[in-house]
Order: C-alpha cells, then sequence, then structure tokens
C-alpha cells in the first residue's frame, strides 16, 4: 500500500508527493497489482444494506397500442 511506502519519512513539497505517487503507480501497474475483496456486493448488502442498497431497474415507457 501506498499509506505504508512513505510513512518513514517527510515529503517537503506537493509536487514531489505527487511524483512519489506518479511513480508508485507506475509500479503497480507495471506488476499488474490486484485488489483481493474480502466481501461480494451480495455480502455486502447483507451486512451494510443502507451503504450498499440494491439498484433500480428503470424500464423505459411502453408505447401505446392504436
Amino acid at each position: 500500500m501506498l499509506r505504508s511506502q512513505c510513512l518513514d519519512r517527510r515529503i517537503a513539497t506537493q509536487q514531489q508527493l505527487k511524483s512519489e505517487i506518479a511513480a508508485w503507480e507506475r509500479q503497480r501497474n507495471a506488476a499488474k497489482a490486484r485488489i483481493k475483496s474480502m466481501f461480494t456486493t451480495d455480502k455486502a448488502r447483507a451486512k451494510m444494506g443502507r451503504a450498499y442498497p440494491e439498484p433500480v431497474v428503470v424500464r423505459p415507457p411502453q408505447a401505446k397500442e392504436s
């Protein structure tokens, strides 16, 4: 994680921070890093329903028959 990469020192400027983040991001992308999620969407909805509501299906209006 990026959080653990930079805790041993202070980054002096915002530009230096952006540069370090970009370098970290390039390295992660080159390594094809993946995130392993501990929850499926269904499990998240079961535990935290208000934070993960079911999506609402919107159907287009039907044409009237003549």
